[in-house]
């Protein structure tokens, strides 16, 4: 069975972009784009709201056609346009580049999609990601805090959410040489 894993940047304050969605900040280098290729070719889809689908759709398609791309860059455009895309939206009538476009959240599909074949399921967006979890549907979180404060912005989590999980357990960590560090968390086996 697949699993939903919430992936997500975030200043060490909590939010995944600071003030006029500006996300900057983001430290990341070299290192850490290979490690976000490596995982991340290995999903089966990528789920998101309609903001983070357009910010990677202005970028990622034809990224690798710049003659100054890096090669990190240049991988990850052919890992986004060819792993298959959900995007979450109510205004989006069509998303091109292997998307599919679903008006909301509703949990019944998403379990069907934990348990047809393939890679995990990668969620991303602060939106989007606080209806998987008022439905009680991501299993993993793999959080990368990067060391910088910010003040403001978009937080990842919600104020309040009926449905996150009380109890979790940390399967990993990893710090990058720029000083991210990587915090992967799992749900405890008991949902309830």
């Amino acid at each position: 069975m697949r699993k939903v894993v919430l992936w997500s940047s975030v200043s060490l304050d909590g939010y995944i972009e600071g003030p006029g969605q500006d996300i900057g900040w983001h430290r990341v280098d070299e290192e850490l784009h290979r490690h976000f290729n490596d995982e991340l070719r290995q999903m089966g889809a990528f789920l998101s709201g309609r903001v983070t689908w357009e910010l990677m759709a202005d970028f990622w398609p034809t990224a690798d056609e710049d003659p100054g791309a890096e090669a990190v860059t240049a991988e990850f455009a052919a890992i986004w346009r060819d792993t298959p895309k959900i995007v979450y939206s109510r205004t989006l009538d069509h998303a091109d580049w292997n998307t599919t476009v679903v008006r909301e959240v509703v949990p019944d599909e998403v379990r069907a999609l934990t348990a047809g074949p393939g890679g995990d399921l990668a969620l991303s967006g602060a939106g989007v990601a606080a209806s998987f979890l008022e439905h009680d549907l991501v299993d993993e979180f793999r959080i990368y805090v990067h060391p910088v404060l910010v003040g403001g912005g978009t937080p990842l989590f919600p104020r309040t959410s009926t449905g996150m999980p009380a109890s979790l357990r940390l399967v990993g960590t990893h710090r990058f040489g720029n000083g991210v560090v990587m915090t992967r968390h799992a749900r405890a086996a008991d949902r309830s």
